[in-house]
């Protein structure tokens, strides 16, 4: 539930735009905003869950995202709806590093492997198939006000998933001992929030034409806030406090190398289903259900390709995360090269097959990449670094929909009208689609640096995290 409502709302945004006469920047804060919150909550609540017990904080996330799904449902207006996505958002932080806590908990060796390939396959189908089931949803309950159906249909699901986690999830033992070990960051958690707060604004206002022009310098106080934020860390380590980012995580480089690609390549990756969901409803005129139906080939492939790639990653390491972000960056360029070319029916058509492709390389990155990242760190620290790997995914992606979003409207406000391709949403995602290869690029040099560290090591006989 959570990594659908990722996605999930997406197909819903035409109709939210004219139910709540909501404003591009509106729409950007009510996907990006879920994101955002989700990602800064994951770490914070990973530790939590380490010293407190998984189950209970993981009923108490699962309870509180029912309750906000069902006010996101009820909102009356746009801001209404971006304060309630933020709560849920917060809430689906709670709840959703207890889930790798738990693998790392219960499963070791292989049997760890194939438990995080499947959380991996897990990740990439429920982003992926969020748009379909929101296009089923919006069928059913009709497109002028069945956008809430998307939020609402949490709420009976929460509720069975309440009690079967209060009876299957295994219970924590000496937690009150523990209790006064709990020891939070604020500090850190308000830096992170307020840097990556800085990146994200200036691409909002630039997709809102906003007067007074757009804030670029932003981008240089989140440069001195890493920075601070950087001082910080080891200050409080230092201190004997717990960091939001340990110096054991940050040391382990298997742990680092594995986040920042996974930053990277979420930044492109998650964006692409906003513009693409856009593009095929108000260019070409595709019903939500349709749009869902053309992205359907993506998440297929991709769940496919993730579990077998769980496997294989056990041979060829990070070389098979190397070769997923290549064959993900083609099928970004094949359907860039169809929406260029094509209009109406073909290009609809020709963008789910080559979408097909897409997802063939996102199942060899987001599982694989997601055992990588995590195999060598402790069992004790397992919940926590779930949670900074989550942090980098989910900040990655937020502040990649304010990105290619940004571009996005920004190029349809130049080339939109009747006369051009998709009333101007082709050119339009044409720009979006290729800042999203950019991001592809980083994340595929961090990839490649990685797996020749790692071949490297093999040859001398050292730990891949060293």
């Amino acid at each position: 539930m959570t990594l659908l409502d990722v996605s999930i709302v997406n197909v819903a945004l035409p109709s939210v735009e004219r139910s709540l006469a909501a404003s591009a920047s509106d729409l950007q804060w009510i996907v990006a905003g879920y994101t955002l919150a989700f990602g800064l909550t994951l770490v914070p609540a990973g530790r939590i869950g380490d010293v407190l017990g998984r189950r209970s904080v993981f009923v108490f996330g699962l309870g509180a995202f029912v309750v906000a799904s069902a006010a996101c449902g009820l909102a009356v207006t746009p801001e209404m709806l971006a304060l309630t996505r933020l709560v849920q958002g917060l809430s689906a932080g709670v709840l959703n590093p207890q889930v790798s806590g738990f693998i790392q908990q219960l499963f070791t060796g292989r049997e760890r492997a194939r438990a995080f390939g499947l959380f991996g396959a897990t990740i990439g189908v429920s982003t992926a198939t969020g748009p379909l089931l929101g296009g089923g949803l919006l069928a059913i309950f009709g497109e002028a006000e069945g956008w809430r159906s998307v939020f609402l249909v949490n709420v009976p699901i929460g509720a069975a998933l309440i009690v079967l986690g209060l009876r299957h999830l295994p219970r924590p033992a000496g937690t009150r001992a523990a209790r006064a070990r709990l020891d939070i960051d604020v500090v850190g958690l308000v830096l992170v929030a307020a840097s990556v707060l800085c990146v994200m604004l200036p691409f909002i206002s630039l997709a809102g034409r906003r007067a007074g022009g757009t804030p670029w310098w932003l981008l240089g106080v989140a440069v001195v806030l890493l920075a601070v934020f950087w001082w910080w860390e080891r200050r409080t380590e230092r201190a004997g406090r717990s960091p939001v980012l340990a110096a054991e995580l940050t040391r382990d480089r298997s742990f680092t190398f594995g986040s920042a690609v996974g930053t990277a390549y979420f930044a492109g990756f998650t964006g692409i289903f906003l513009v693409g969901t856009l593009y095929l409803q108000l260019g070409l005129g595709l019903t939500p259900l349709q749009a869902g139906l053309v992205q359907t080939p993506f998440a297929l492939v991709s769940g496919a390709s993730a579990a077998v790639s769980g496997r294989l990653v056990q041979h060829f390491q990070r070389w098979t995360i190397v070769v997923g972000i290549v064959v993900m960056s083609a099928g970004v360029v094949a359907v860039d090269v169809v929406v260029g070319s094509l209009d109406g029916t073909r290009a609809a058509l020709a963008m789910g097959a080559w979408l097909a492709l897409a997802g063939l390389g996102n199942g060899a990155v987001i599982s694989p990449n997601q055992t990588l990242t995590l195999q060598d760190v402790p069992v004790r620290m397992g919940g926590t670094a779930g949670g900074v790997l989550q942090t980098a995914q989910r900040i990655g992606a937020a502040v990649g929909i304010a990105i290619v979003s940004s571009v996005f409207f920004a190029a349809l406000a130049d080339d939109g009208g009747p006369g051009a391709r998709a009333h101007g949403y082709g050119p339009a995602l044409t720009v979006g689609l290729r800042f999203t290869l950019g991001l592809f690029a980083i994340a595929l040099v961090l990839a490649l640096a990685d797996a020749v560290r790692r071949a490297r090591h093999r040859r001398a006989g050292v730990p891949p995290a060293a």
